[in-house]
């Protein structure tokens, strides 16, 4: 399934959202920048990935390659113009587009925090695992980490994605679009005046080609 607000531009834009639970987070953002492109006649669409959001895939069995073969694939389907990445989100975008990434974020780093959740959540379980275990089993065999059901491949992936960084993408820095950081928040309240300002970057930069 995807989300697709459309504009009566040329322009089509394929948003990719961040890994994991920063998706969660960042949806609402992200619809809303959506939705402010659309006013600007600009055609965007967020496709749900195998095993996120109303996808029937098992998260299981998906890995970070598989997610990149299906931006790609999303983009020739969606006829996507230009790409917008947001977070972790980097490493997906396709290379044959022209773009942006939003505050770009190192997988392995979100793998980390996410670890460090579960061993947290081990701890008040009353059985104690670190963060460094808990990657290392996954990364052997997969496992349950944050609530996420990851695959070995999957996991040995994340570790070696160090690199946020795009020389094919425009980087909007988090300061640029001002507020508290969205991801650090279960809701933020700052959505739509986030939203606009992504969205305004995006079209100005755009109208400007």
């Amino acid at each position: 399934m995807a989300y697709i607000a459309k504009g009566s531009g040329s322009s089509r834009l394929l948003i990719l959202p961040p890994l994991f639970d920063e998706a969660n987070k960042l949806r609402r953002l992200l619809f809303g920048v959506a939705q402010q492109l659309s006013e600007q006649h600009i055609t965007s669409v967020i496709p749900d990935l195998g095993g996120w959001n109303e996808s029937l895939a098992a998260q299981g069995n998906q890995t970070l390659s598989g997610w990149q073969h299906a931006a790609q694939a999303a983009a020739v389907q969606f006829n996507a113009t230009h790409v917008l990445a947001v977070r972790t989100a980097s490493i997906l975008a396709p290379r044959s587009l022209p773009g942006w990434v939003y505050a770009p974020a190192a997988p392995s780093q979100t793998l980390r925090t996410m670890a460090r959740a579960q061993s947290l959540a081990a701890s008040e379980a009353g059985s104690p695992r670190s963060a460094s275990e808990i990657v290392e089993t996954a990364a052997r065999s997969g496992g349950l980490i944050a609530g996420w059901d990851l695959g070995g491949d999957m996991v040995r992936e994340l570790i070696e994605a160090t690199d946020a960084t795009s020389a094919t993408h425009a980087e909007i820095a988090h300061a640029q679009v001002a507020g508290s950081p969205p991801w650090l928040q279960s809701e933020s309240s700052d959505s739509a005046r986030q939203a606009a300002s992504i969205a305004a970057i995006i079209a100005s930069e755009l109208a400007a080609k």
